[in-house]
């Protein structure tokens, strides 16, 4: 995604929404510092791609997970001598 300065943007803003408009959005930085994404408005947002359980399934957690090496780790913290 390409990075434009303020200044580039104040300039060039209706050449630079128009090729947003198309698709090729833009970030704005100040002094380097990126602030601001412009997409067009049927960009599809961040969380849309996410694919969430896309590995349920594919692994089991142990019904003791929470007590796995439990004493191990009290002895680390001094909780048994």
């Amino acid at each position: 995604m390409r990075t434009v300065n303020i200044h580039e943007t104040k300039t060039h803003l209706s050449r630079l929404v128009d090729a947003a408009a198309r698709g090729e959005g833009f970030v704005i930085a100040k002094a380097g510092k990126p602030l601001v994404k412009v997409v067009p408005l049927d960009a599809p947002e961040a969380s849309a791609r996410r694919r969430t359980g896309f590995l349920a399934g594919c692994f089991r957690i142990p019904d003791d997970f929470d007590r796995v090496a439990g004493d191990e780790i009290e002895a680390l913290f001094g909780a048994r001598p």
